[in-house]
């Protein structure tokens, strides 16, 4: 087998999480870098086709970077053979209609998460690509970070004996926009345009829980919106109506409780922006996104209360860093070349429509559980 082009349609690439992450670091990383090579030692190499709105930023990106193709015409692409692959990276109120047209022209689907505003409309979408036979995938990144790779290891290799609990601590301050600029978008503080901490973080939690721990069997959520006032992208000041902060609580698996705080109205104190504390009867493990720490049993050191005296005990100098042991490439351009290799070959993809769909569920399980002060079951969602 020979060489293959592939054509992927990219609709968002002008927003700032679809150009860096996307365009830049992964699909013209794996093109320029001859592609994805497949068993037989052929590659199958992406070729993007840039959509959106702007005419101007669209041309400039294509020129800015060699793209011969762009449009501000998703249907004209969508009836484009040449181009099998839809991607999409808008503002979420935006995907839902561009994946129903893009699965409807029979075009295979990536999408970012989350992939729909509601669970309705998520299993809709789900359903809709099963019933075309298209491949389909949604983002989920954060597995294929150093930090959760190195924890994958070490729940792999049974370090933690009984894994007992987790928590997460994410987030950062966000600017109000009136003295320095804020770091993001002010539709995500706006829950008419389908902003929220809930529906932006929660279905990260969903598939790191999922796929490393179990599936998540129930949710106790409290959220706030600690900023009731920001300003947005013209200076204008506006009414933050969605949530900046999360504390939620899930049972998942057989019995591990994971707590999972999520902020943009916290000053960071720890080594990365998102962290995750795992402890077990044998061990215990800190990862971020790029370290993992962690400490066995065996030198596990004795902590002892008492407050009438300094301690004596230096606790994060009895941890050891797991080590690199290899190489590790930019997490969504890990995952784009595991997709372009399911699409051309039918490998095995475990971060379908389906799974999206779950991490919506768990996002909707929080604002009921924030709403009505109990906790909620997630019960088993599907395509039938």
């Amino acid at each position: 087998m020979g060489d293959r082009v592939l054509g992927i349609a990219m609709n968002g690439v002008t927003g700032r999480m679809g150009y860096r992450q996307h365009l830049t670091r992964s699909v013209l990383a794996i093109r320029d870098a001859g592609g994805v090579e497949l068993p037989d030692g052929s590659r199958v190499i992406p070729e993007p086709v840039l959509v959106g709105r702007s005419e101007r930023k669209l041309r400039d990106i294509a020129e800015k970077h060699g793209i011969e193709r762009w449009t501000t015409d998703l249907d004209s692409v969508l009836s484009d053979d040449s181009v099998p692959v839809y991607f999409d990276a808008q503002i979420t109120h935006a995907r839902e209609a561009a994946v129903r047209s893009a699965i409807a022209a029979g075009r295979h689907i990536y999408v970012e998460k989350p992939t729909a505003s509601t669970l309705d409309a998520a299993l809709e979408l789900a359903k809709l690509a099963e019933q075309a036979g298209v491949r389909n995938g949604v983002v989920q990144d954060k597995l294929f970070l150093p930090g959760l790779i190195k924890l994958r290891r070490l729940l792999d290799s049974g370090f933690f004996g009984k894994v007992l609990s987790i928590r997460g601590e994410f987030g950062y301050w966000v600017f109000e926009g009136d003295g320095q600029p804020a770091q993001r978008p002010s539709w995500n503080y706006r829950a008419e345009d389908g902003g929220g901490i809930v529906l932006d973080m929660f279905p990260h939690w969903h598939y790191v829980l999922e796929h490393l721990f179990g599936p998540v069997r129930t949710v106790t959520a409290r959220t706030a919106t600690h900023i009731p006032r920001r300003w947005d992208e013209h200076g204008e000041p506006y009414e933050a109506t969605a949530d900046d902060a999360a504390y939620g609580i899930f049972e998942v698996g057989d019995g591990v409780i994971a707590q999972i705080n999520s902020s943009w109205s916290v000053r960071v104190d720890r080594d990365e922006l998102v962290e995750f504390q795992v402890d077990g009867t044998h061990g215990s493990a800190v990862a971020g996104l790029r370290s993992c720490r962690v400490q066995h049993r065996s030198v596990t050191p004795k902590g002892v209360w008492d407050p009438d005296a300094a301690d004596p005990v230096r606790y994060r100098e009895d941890w050891s860093h797991v080590p690199d042991n290899g190489e590790f490439t930019n997490g969504f351009r890990a995952q784009w070349e595991d997709y372009l290799r399911h699409v051309v070959l039918g490998t095995p993809f475990h971060h379908d429509l389906l799974s999206g769909a779950r991490g919506i569920q768990m996002a909707e399980a929080g604002l009921l559980s924030s709403r009505t002060g109990r906790t909620v079951e997630l019960g088993e969602v599907s395509t039938t």
